[in-house]
């Protein structure tokens, strides 16, 4: 019997974009690991963080985590780091091949979506490769998700 793979982070995420589905059309996720050094591990598992404006991109052969906030540690005196570095993020040579491809080819982004610790206690990024969103496309996002809340109230009157 196959086990099924959970959609999205597990429950011990520490930083989220939620912006990036409201912005963009998802097409498929990705996890990658992440090199930082020990001062951001602390701050991150202090839970402190944030992926407002980040983004990923390919340089040189390697995917590159950028503008992803994470702030000093306090305890650190002098050996702390620079909030918002560029990071690099661990993946297969091939999987960056192919997505470095598809944003070069069809116009896509590479969006963090959260950063999280897995069962393991490492820390890792879920990166999505997405498709921009038009204003119209969001307007329609938004009523079919308020057309949905509407119908299950209906049908909770109801029944």
């Amino acid at each position: 019997m196959a086990s099924k793979r959970k959609k999205g982070p597990p429950g011990n995420v520490v930083a989220q974009n939620r912006k990036a589905r409201h912005d963009y059309t998802l097409v498929e996720d990705i996890e990658a690991g992440i090199m930082l050094t020990g001062t951001e591990v602390k701050s991150l598992r202090k839970g402190r963080g944030s992926l407002v404006d980040a983004y990923a991109v390919e340089e040189d052969g390697a995917l590159y985590l950028y503008n992803a906030d994470i702030p000093k540690y306090e305890q650190a005196a002098l050996a702390n780091h620079e909030p918002k570095r560029k990071r690099k993020l661990l993946l297969h040579r091939r999987e960056i091949a192919r997505l470095s491809g598809a944003v070069n080819r069809k116009g896509m982004a590479l969006v963090p979506l959260a950063i999280y610790f897995n069962d393991r206690g490492i820390a890792k990024v879920q990166l999505a490769l997405a498709e921009g969103k038009r204003q119209f496309d969001k307007r329609e996002t938004e009523k079919a998700r308020d057309w949905g809340r509407q119908k299950a109230r209906l049908l909770r009157d109801k029944g």
